[in-house]
């Protein structure tokens, strides 16, 4: 094994880690993997060819769960058309969110672009689902603008599998996802951990919408409720439909009773969702888990440690921006999206201002860091490649969070999935994600690399730069922080 023989110094980097895992192991699912069955993609290009390929050696499934699929990926579909014509025994299961996937219609939308599927290949080989909030229904659906009407909660998980593979992500599929937007890709050569994933993929596949093709509707296609789903329609009985998705949900998420051995030998991977539109008590494990982690860091035996913690929308939310203030960590990064990174960066309307909201609240939490003192350990850090909607300009969608222990070089806990960490994602969308947790030395080595090259284009920033008149934000900011709260992150 990577690492050598089991560490048990307290004051080392695998000392510490014990405690963690202990703890760890009472609060998620986990299985124990080897370091090489985790690959870590770098570029958006590699995560589509490492899509692309996948599906087209595909042998029993492919489920894919994303915020939505560009109306206009025509390649993508046609490489799972090819996958399913050429392989009678493949199945297909796409799962998107109803808001977004039916935002365009009756005009070109990802409904419309997956439903043809269904007709081609047969119900009982491909299934389109889409979720919807509960939150939104009666007068709120019908005088809500499109634009605006995904503020109420969304269907976020981004789990890409095939066969025994998965790969977790952030980042949606569409053409900017696969060429010019930035984000993290980790590719799971595990069954344990796909067919794990899979399970919460039907559960909240059984509680959404199925996308059936229709040459009578304008739109291509209708969206009905089975009788066989596992809750009442969240139009027709929204608390009902909480209660059941509850019951669904809460098997599969909790920690098992059966502990795994307390110690780590290589590499354990925690199963990590939040769930909280959707559970009633909420009994998530994202929140929870990385809570209790940053707990930990505050501890004084964990000043050697250090972290780097990601989001392309930074608004983490107030309980996790204390949090990071309060460890004894060292040598800490936040970093984020500069404003001509934004995917909002210049775009039509009121989203147009959401770059200077995301400024402002960089600066706060640059003034809290001031504020108590660690100017010296605590550096923000905005991510720039050229300019949103320039020739050669790209976006930053990354999240998640890196901690090295004390005495490492490198990383040997990481949180990878969907999540922005904002309060939304705390309250209002679906998300999945996973904790990496080793002392294999290659994969600690891999992690170290992925949080340095996602630094390659980043550069620090100080209150200073934040006095410079481009950084100066106008009164529409307080519009702009607005429409943060409503839909800002929900990519």
């Amino acid at each position: 094994m990577a690492g050598g023989a089991p560490v048990q110094a307290h004051g080392t980097g695998a000392g510490l880690l014990a405690p963690l895992v202990s703890e760890l192991d009472r609060m998620a699912p986990s299985f124990d993997v080897r370091g090489e069955q985790i690959r870590i993609l770098k570029t958006p290009a590699e995560f589509y060819e490492t899509l692309k390929d996948r599906i087209r050696h595909a042998k029993k499934r492919i489920f894919l769960s994303t915020l939505y699929i560009g109306k206009s990926e025509k390649e993508l579909i046609e490489t799972l058309r090819e996958a399913l014509g050429r392989n009678p025994d493949l199945k297909l299961s796409i799962l998107t969110d109803a808001l977004r996937g039916t935002r365009e219609s009756p005009e070109a939308s990802c409904a419309s672009l997956l439903a043809p599927l269904v007709d081609e290949f047969g119900a009982d080989r491909v299934e389109i689902r889409m979720y919807h909030t509960p939150n939104l229904t009666g007068l709120r659906k019908q005088y809500v603008p499109k634009r605006i009407n995904e503020g109420w909660g969304l269907q976020h998980m981004k789990l890409y599998g095939v066969d025994d593979e998965i790969i977790m992500s952030g980042a949606n599929l569409s053409m900017d996802y696969f060429t010019n937007r930035q984000d993290r890709y980790h590719l799971f050569s595990s069954k344990e951990v796909t067919d794990y994933f899979w399970g919460i993929y039907n559960g909240v596949a059984s509680f959404s919408f199925l996308v059936q093709p229709s040459k009578e509707d304008v739109a291509g296609y209708t969206l009905s409720w089975p009788m066989t789903n596992s809750a009442p329609s969240p139009l027709e009985k929204p608390q009902t439909f909480v209660k059941k998705t509850t019951s669904t949900l809460q098997a599969l998420i909790a920690a098992p009773e059966k502990q795994p051995e307390s110690e780590l030998k290589d590499t354990r991977v925690y199963m990590l969702s939040q769930m909280s539109q959707v559970m009633k008590p909420d009994t998530s494990t994202e929140l929870p888990v990385l809570t209790r982690i940053l707990e930990r860091l505050s501890e004084p035996e964990y000043a050697g440690s250090s972290w780097t913690f990601t989001a392309g929308y930074f608004n983490p939310a107030p309980s996790l921006t204390k949090l990071l203030l309060n460890t004894a960590s060292n040598k800490n990064v936040v970093l984020t999206a500069a404003p001509e990174a934004n995917g909002f960066y210049k775009s039509k309307g009121v989203s147009g201002l959401l770059p200077d909201a995301y400024v402002l609240l960089a600066r706060r939490f640059l003034y809290a860091v001031q504020q108590r003192g660690r100017e010296g350990d605590i550096t923000l850090k905005e991510w720039r490649f050229g300019t949103t909607g320039q020739p050669g300009g790209w976006t930053y969608h990354a999240k998640g969070l890196w901690i090295t222990m004390p005495g490492d070089a490198n990383p040997s806990m990481s949180i990878i999935g969907s999540s922005n960490y904002t309060k939304r994602s705390y309250s209002l969308d679906l998300e999945a994600g996973a904790l990496i947790v080793t002392r294999n030395e290659a994969l600690k080595a891999r992690l170290g690399e992925e949080q340095g090259w996602l630094q390659d284009h980043a550069a620090g920033v100080t209150m200073e730069d934040f006095t410079r008149n481009e950084r100066r934000v106008s009164l529409k900011v307080r519009i702009a922080m607005w429409i943060v709260k409503v839909v800002g992150g929900a990519l």
